[in-house]
């Protein structure tokens, strides 16, 4: 059952009731944006599976797609270059809705996991797991999701004073990036030369290499933490009334604040895990999204739509942008994202 009506200070919302007990709001123009943003994500994504050093017109990649092309369209789009642009989609999806969750409790646009450290966390994991213990990418994945998780831990407990807040965690979590980074930079020099130089190739973040063995076990795990983190997502506007007022609510402030830190660092670290830390995609995604959809708040699933586009893209001009020689989708997402951050540091300073 679907209800329409003019609510929240004149937007148009759509009330979605699943039963008797359970029901949605959802804005209309968040539907619309988050349309839009898939739209033009998938566009960026024909084009990237067109482009390259053999060339395919969009059409011809469509056809490919849905198996009705040249054996050759098929094997360059299917087997080659499909696997990358999926896991673009999927990990720029998950910065872009960790990068929500974080934003949203600290309730500050800088606090998104790679300003507090937690992406760095889960890189040192990884390379712990490369360098010294030796491991493929489940252990590498592992690594990743136990240094994310351990760093949150840590953020969370120096953090804590009669609750967390958010300027305190941001705080905290800069200081033990800072930390991280030294250890990483220790980690890599201690190591064997070509270790050290694929750990430092693997660390600017980049999707080269990776294929269809990656793809299905990040599809599973997108697929269980994306809805978490949805679901977990409509307590914030709750929170953000304050610990007393979410308990009066029946909110259980400190368990959902937890759970909601945990999604958004396993998030983090699925990304991380396989293509190394990506700064800056979940800084900027939620906020570009949201001046999209003009919420109070920071939402997830636009979030995640703009983190899918920005990834994307960023990772096509990485292989495009100096062909034949390829660039760390890092690289770009740093080049981009450094001017966003001067720019939202000098619009908080002016605030």
């Amino acid at each position: 059952m679907r209800d329409r009506s003019r609510v929240d200070f004149g937007r148009a919302v759509s009330t979605v009731r699943v039963t008797d007990r359970l029901s949605a709001r959802i804005g209309l123009r968040v539907v619309a944006v988050v349309a839009v943003l898939l739209g033009l994500t998938g566009v960026v994504a024909v084009i990237a599976l067109g482009t390259g050093d053999y060339t395919i017109s969009p059409p011809d990649v469509l056809r490919a797609i849905f198996g009705e092309g040249s054996r050759t369209d098929e094997l360059v789009v299917g087997k080659w270059r499909m696997p990358r642009v999926l896991l673009a989609l999927m990990f720029g999806a998950a910065l872009g809705a960790s990068g929500a969750i974080f934003q949203s409790l600290t309730r500050n646009p800088l606090g998104s996991p790679d300003i507090i450290g937690f992406n760095f966390g889960a890189y040192t994991g990884a390379l712990f797991v490369m360098l010294i213990v030796g491991g493929g990418y489940y252990q590498t994945a592992a690594g990743a999701l136990l240094g994310g998780l351990a760093t949150a831990a840590v953020v969370y407990v120096l953090a804590f004073k009669n609750g967390v807040q958010g300027f305190r965690l941001i705080i905290v979590g800069i200081a033990i990036s800072a930390m991280l980074q030294s250890m990483n930079v220790w980690l890599i020099i201690k190591a064997d030369l070509t270790a050290a130089m694929a750990a430092a190739v693997w660390g600017q973040g980049s999707l080269a290499g990776l294929g269809w063995d990656q793809v299905l076990p990040v599809t599973i795990v997108l697929a269980v933490l994306l809805p978490c983190a949805v679901l977990l997502a409509y307590r914030i506007p709750v929170l953000d009334l304050g610990d007393d007022a979410a308990r009066a609510l029946g909110i259980r402030v400190e368990p959902t604040r937890l759970a909601l830190v945990l999604v958004g660092v396993a998030l983090t670290a699925l990304a991380t895990a396989a293509a190394g830390p990506i700064v800056f995609v979940s800084l900027a995604a939620p906020q570009l999204a949201r001046r999209l959809t003009r919420t109070a708040s920071v939402a997830v699933l636009p979030a995640a739509a703009m983190g899918a586009l920005l990834l994307v893209t960023a990772d096509w001009i990485a292989q495009r942008a100096f062909a034949p020689n390829q660039l760390p989708v890092g690289v770009v997402t740093v080049s981009i994202g450094g001017l966003y951050f001067v720019w939202l540091l000098a619009r908080e300073v002016r605030r």
